[in-house]
């Protein structure tokens, strides 16, 4: 993983490094601060191969950017950009037709890295981005995209998305292999923008994988609630009981064993590192309804009881 920091240059000379060295040279950008706020300028820079693709992650100073005919002619590349703009926002002109686009927090966007847009944001908070960078030279999934500006996604298919994305590069992810990943989210990112039709079964595996993403975010969310179903995570979804059981097959768990398992993982950090807490306490935190349960569900899981658990040496455990 290439990993950059500004806070071992200057401060007079740090916005004119990012610059130059990240912007103009790394990502083919033209980056402008006005020059009273340049010397409290600060940033975060890194990026990693990931399944034939470039998964980085910025966060910085707010400033204005944009990628000139000038920029693309410097610095090409036949790519399809997925951005997630994590914190900040401002406004987007993108493409040749200059069409003016709002970011806000949360936001994803899809374009070709070909295309011009200009950035400008809307506040002096610093901002947080994500970004796939997916190179289309032997890219089976994609029809010509040279022509798509930069765009947000509805509202629709946040979640799917969203989920996905967190996915990537996640060591508890639940993908085939990093490629299998870096596909499926290349392909919804085209459904969401109307590039690829919808019901291709490519395009529906996509989005079954990423839905089985957006649903184990859940059970890890809600995990403490005893009453957390099939019924709940699918309603919040937005699809039926069985389609959400369909879901978690390909990963060899089932709804049930999945959830036990997040909440086995969290009921033993607390045994571990929350010495204070009896283990009842610790079992009904974690969503299990009675102490038999947790003591059955731990023992098969741990070999031990919770109680032999905790009196073992850090060093064991």
């Amino acid at each position: 993983m290439l990993r950059f920091t500004t806070d071992d240059i200057p401060a007079q000379d740090r916005f004119e490094h990012w610059r130059e060295t990240r912007g103009r040279n790394l990502f083919g950008v033209t980056i402008e601060l006005d020059r009273e706020k340049r010397g409290d300028f600060s940033g975060h820079f890194t990026a990693e191969a990931y399944g034939g693709a470039i998964v980085s992650e910025l966060q910085a100073s707010a400033y204005r950017v944009s990628r000139t005919p000038q920029d693309i002619a410097r610095l090409s590349s036949d790519s399809l950009l997925l951005g997630w703009q994590i914190e900040g926002g401002g406004w987007m002109e993108t493409g040749r037709r200059a069409a003016l686009h709002r970011i806000d927090s949360g936001a994803f966007t899809v374009g070709h890295s070909e295309q011009t847009y200009s950035g400008t944001p809307n506040t002096d908070r610093r901002f947080l981005w994500r970004m796939i960078k997916i190179p289309l030279a032997g890219c089976d999934f994609a029809p010509p995209l040279a022509d798509l500006a930069s765009q947000p996604i509805c509202a629709a298919w946040l979640r799917p998305v969203t989920a996905l994305f967190l996915a990537i590069g996640a060591r508890d992810a639940v993908l085939p292999d990093p490629a299998a990943g870096i596909d499926a989210i290349g392909r919804l990112a085209l459904v969401a923008t109307g590039r690829l039709p919808h019901h291709a079964p490519e395009n529906r595996a996509a989005l079954r994988l990423a839905l089985l993403q957006a649903a184990r975010a859940i059970l890890r969310r809600d995990l403490d609630r005893p009453d957390l179903s099939p019924s709940l995570v699918a309603r919040e979804l937005g699809v039926s009981p069985r389609q959400l059981h369909i879901l978690f097959e390909p990963s060899g768990l089932s709804f049930a064993r999945t959830l036990t398992g997040f909440r086995l993982e969290r009921a033993l950090r607390l045994l571990l590192h929350r010495q204070e807490r009896t283990v009842a306490d610790i079992a009904y935190a974690c969503g299990f309804d009675s102490l038999a349960t947790f003591y059955r569900a731990f023992r098969a899981a741990y070999g031990m009881t919770p109680l032999d658990m905790r009196a073992m040496p850090p060093a064991v455990v």
